[in-house]
């Protein structure tokens, strides 16, 4: 009789499956749940770029392109960090086309982790770095951030936790699940104890195109000194509401890029075809479409804002992303009994705030990205929970 556990990868073993699906699957059996758990747009793609896509089928485009992408998309991807960052890159040797954000922070990972190699990775953050960087062999060091700070890292904090086994730094702002960013004032703080260390820079930039403040939003690679220290991982799934299409995008020197796509080649060969003349045409003719999914998020944000604030829940504003993390502690129950209760009792689906790392204990992630009448309604059933506590 074969042994399956005995089978299984020691890494693989010590990662735990996500918190956040847990919750979903389970309100998925309830035919009356509402689920303000999955960080997913509920806008359609923009038809013109859904069109292209089709377009591509009818006229047969079903071949592999080059490991690194199309040329065009690459050529429109660095035209995009062009116009929004004033950041220059070859398209052909430093932009390379992924199958989404996650597996370009995967492939980033194991080209450049050892084993016992230390990466940091501000917490709470997206579910996917710590176990990503366990099986490329690293050790995931949490650097807790607080409310009290708006969940950004701060420079005393980072500081701290560089050791000589430091390998990598993930910088994931705007956060997911906190809805926090960073100045360019406050980067240039991380920068500052960067800058003499052989420290390598994962800037998550997924959520980049997700800003509500006045100050537009800043990649880490503008700073001085910075570019040639990071990888850029950005995709369509939030900004152009691409989920399924699962298109992504890496950017970096060429030193960094070249063993990257070396992982790439070989562990998938190739970004979808559709997907990738899809992407074309989502950058081409998508920004409007981006800002009207902007100023809707926005709307969301502050009717959400106001509704938790109103329950009595205490919840910073956030200023990226389309998440709220208000705080739970009130209620006397923990993240996990509060989401299992909720849910139970009134058939909503939010996620505890530790799947996201142990400082997220005491809070919750609501995702906005659902209609008013979602969200109207969701906030109805939490007011109505919360009274019976």
């Amino acid at each position: 009789m074969v042994d399956y556990q005995q089978l299984l990868s020691d890494r693989v073993k010590i990662v735990k499956p996500s918190g956040i699906r847990k919750f979903f699957d389970v309100a998925a059996a309830m035919p009356h749940a509402i689920s303000l758990g999955v960080g997913e747009p509920d806008f359609e793609t923009p038809w013109q770029i859904r069109r292209a896509g089709i377009q591509s089928l009818e006229k047969g485009r079903t071949f592999y392109t080059s490991n690194w992408g199309l040329a065009e998309l690459r050529d429109q991807i660095a035209a995009l960090a062009r116009r929004k960052y004033q950041l220059c890159y070859d398209s052909a040797k430093e932009v390379l086309v992924t199958v989404g954000g996650s597996e370009a922070i995967d492939n980033a990972l194991r080209a450049f982790i050892s084993l016992g190699d230390e990466v940091l990775i501000p917490e709470p953050s997206f579910v996917c770095y710590t176990p990503l960087t366990i099986m490329a062999g690293g050790v995931p060091v949490p650097l807790p951030t607080v409310k009290e700070d708006q969940f950004k890292l701060t420079p005393e904090r980072l500081k701290a936790a560089i050791t000589p086994k430091t390998k990598v730094l993930i910088l994931p702002y705007p956060n997911n699940p906190t809805g926090a960013i960073m100045t360019r004032d406050e980067l240039a703080a991380i920068a500052k104890v960067l800058e003499d260390t052989n420290i390598l820079v994962i800037s998550d930039e997924i959520y980049c195109s997700l800003t509500y403040g006045a100050e537009p939003h800043v990649c880490f690679a503008e700073l001085p000194g910075m570019k040639e220290r990071t990888i850029v991982v950005d995709g369509f799934s939030k900004s152009y509401a691409m989920t399924g299409w699962r298109l992504g995008w890496a950017m970096g020197p060429k030193e960094l890029m070249q063993p990257i796509c070396k992982i790439h080649q070989f562990g998938i060969m190739s970004a979808p075809t559709t997907a990738q003349f899809a992407g074309i045409e989502a950058i081409r003719t998508g920004e409007d479409d981006v800002q009207h999914m902007r100023e809707q998020y926005d709307i969301r944000r502050r009717f959400l804002l106001g509704e938790l604030r109103d329950m009595g829940l205490s919840c910073f504003e956030p200023q990226g992303a389309f998440y709220m993390f208000p705080s739970i502690e009130s209620t006397g129950l923990s993240s996990e009994e509060f989401c299992e209760r909720l849910l139970h009792e009134q058939e909503v689906a939010v996620v505890p705030g530790n799947a996201f790392g142990d400082s997220g204990e005491g809070h919750v992630r609501i995702s906005y990205s659902y209609s008013m009448n979602h969200l109207r309604e969701a906030c109805s059933r939490i007011r109505t929970f919360l009274k019976t506590l």
